[in-house]
């Protein structure tokens, strides 16, 4: 398928914080050996539409090993390597200003600024509130699904790492918390958590688009049960944008090596 496309406190302004349009914007990517293609065609597909400056961050765990940022034991749910590792991005950002966290499974439509101007000051983090129960039993090369509430809320969000919340997200908190502690964000009350529209992290076989509705269709497609990388996945939905996107970054390789 292819598309066209008054709590009385002072607060800094928002164009000294999120909006400075000279700084930029941390991405942190959720990398894994088994998947890097699908990372770099993901970063590619941000860097491809942005219109910012931005700068992509893999959160590669044995980097953060060797760095003793982390440490637990895998566990047998665990279909990444960085299932937990993703909730250091406040930590990777000293614990300053806003930064994004995304699975490395997702292709960008649209320009990340259209995502940064979402951000409102008064949330710890924002993210796509999905209702989510998946029908199938693995996904990917074969891992387990698992189903759980509030699942696929941390596969993109934007961080408030200055909020005074996120500070108890600590390598010691990362490493020995419970993943239910971590990804259900049990460490924020509910309006703590900013919503985003479900199209910035548009699930592929989940989250449909609706004929004539331009607010359906996706600016960011997870495929979030296994992507075209995946030869069980091949021929997913959104299989030939990804496609397309792999080889324009094949492409630009290509010509980056010949100069």
């Amino acid at each position: 398928m292819s598309l066209s496309n008054g709590n009385g406190k002072n607060e800094a302004p928002l164009a000294e914080t999120v909006k400075n349009e000279n700084k930029a914007f941390k991405i942190f990517v959720g990398y894994d050996p088994s998947e890097d293609l699908a990372f770099e065609v993901c970063r590619h597909s941000i860097l491809k539409r942005s219109s910012i400056p931005v700068e992509i961050i893999p959160i590669k765990q044995s980097d953060l090993r060797k760095k003793g940022l982390y440490w637990r034991e895998r566990g047998q749910f665990e279909s990444t390597e960085f299932s937990f590792s993703r909730f250091l991005t406040p930590c990777l950002a000293n614990y300053q200003g806003w930064a994004m966290f995304v699975d490395c499974d997702f292709l960008y439509l649209a320009d990340i600024k259209e995502l940064r101007d979402l951000i409102e000051e008064k949330y710890a983090i924002m993210c796509v509130q999905h209702d989510y129960a998946p029908k199938e039993t693995t996904k990917m090369d074969g891992a387990v699904q698992t189903v759980y509430p509030r699942k696929n809320w941390s596969s993109m969000v934007l961080y408030n790492c200055g909020h005074p919340k996120n500070r108890v997200l600590t390598p010691d908190t990362v490493n020995t918390q419970t993943g239910a502690f971590l990804h259900r964000f049990q460490w924020l009350e509910d309006d703590e958590i900013g919503s985003i529209p479900f199209v910035w992290n548009f699930l592929e076989g989940h989250n449909k688009t609706v004929e004539k509705d331009p607010l359906t269709l996706p600016k960011a497609i997870h495929y979030t049960r296994g992507g075209p990388w995946f030869e069980a996945w091949k021929n997913c939905e959104f299989a030939d944008l990804w496609v397309n996107e792999k080889e324009d970054y094949q492409k630009q390789l290509k010509k980056e090596s010949a100069n």
